[in-house]
């Protein structure tokens, strides 16, 4: 098996966070109508660290929200096993407000379609953006970010990981040759990884 490609590490990522946080501030409009909500897991993180950068860089105190989308994928029924279920945190009123929903991978568009139908279950935002660290293309529903820290071209065989410190004990993303597992690996593999491990963006 091919060893993993590294296509960000720590530093690399704390540039393209710093990067997608000016183009926030200069994109977003009135900062005091501009919140963040991160998709658990790796983007809630990755909207928290975001919030860090406009206050350490711009001054600028943005409320910061997560949002669990499990129920709300199109796919859920098809998933195999229950869905692994966060809480939801929308603590302010969304309603007029500029949302800038964070992911760390976009793959096919349905986790940020899944996304917007929960957000509007808690209000009516002026304008909804997208920011993802990855964007790595096969499209099946009509998105596009507002702001990206790198595209990947993939083929759908391939897996990208995101870790970060705060769930993985390190910073960076990854392309992964899939491997197909059998039948008793795949339930072995199932048992032994937690919620919290790193999401494959195969599905």
């Amino acid at each position: 098996m091919p060893d993993p490609k590294v296509v960000l590490d720590g530093d690399s990522m704390r540039r393209t966070l710093t990067r997608i946080a000016h183009e926030i501030v200069e994109n977003a409009g009135e900062p005091d109508r501009l919140a963040l909500v991160g998709i658990h897991r790796r983007g809630a993180v990755l909207a928290a660290r975001l919030r860090e950068l406009l206050a350490e860089l711009h001054d600028i105190d943005v409320p910061l929200g997560d949002l669990d989308i499990a129920f709300y994928r199109d796919d859920v029924t098809l998933r195999g096993g229950a869905p692994v279920v966060h809480s939801t945190h929308l603590d302010f009123d969304i309603d007029g407000r500029t949302i800038v929903i964070v992911d760390d991978v976009l793959f096919t568009g349905r986790t940020v379609r899944a996304a917007i139908e929960a957000l509007f279950d808690y209000g009516r935002p002026k304008r909804v953006q997208l920011a993802v660290l990855a964007d790595r293309g096969h499209r099946e529903l009509p998105f596009r970010p507002d702001y990206v820290g790198k595209n990947l071209p993939t083929a759908r065989s391939e897996r990208v990981y995101v870790r970060v410190t705060e769930l993985d004990g390190e910073d960076s993303v990854t392309i992964e040759e899939y491997q197909p597992l059998g039948r008793q690996d795949g339930e072995r593999l199932i048992q032994n990884v937690g919620p919290d491990a790193p999401r494959g963006t195969l599905l």
